[in-house]
């Protein structure tokens, strides 16, 4: 399935798309030391696997970009698993540090 406007307008203007990670999996975008990583889907599940693939990156900072009412669930997944996530609306309006 084909990308959404608003999921490439998530990875901004990152050199490096649909970066290659373990498993067979692919992370968004890298933007110099950071990894991003946009979820539009609002399940729990759907987070965790987002958060999966973050963490997947060592020294780079990681932003995960979900919908703005999904942010609330988000940010508690993150809190969750321990992991220093920044989370963003799709919009990059606001943010939250986990």
């Amino acid at each position: 399935m084909s990308e959404s406007r608003s999921h490439k307008q998530g990875k901004g203007r990152a050199a490096r798309t649909e970066v290659p990670i373990s498993g067979g999996r692919r992370l968004d975008a890298i933007l110099g030391t950071t990894a991003i990583e946009v979820e539009r889907g609002g399940t729990p599940r759907k987070i965790d696997q987002a958060l999966s693939r973050l963490s997947t990156q060592v020294n780079k900072q990681k932003i995960l970009r979900v919908p703005q009412s999904d942010m609330d669930l988000a940010m508690e997944r993150a809190r969750q698993k321990n992991m220093n996530v920044t989370v963003t609306n799709l919009s990059k309006t606001r943010r939250r540090r986990s």
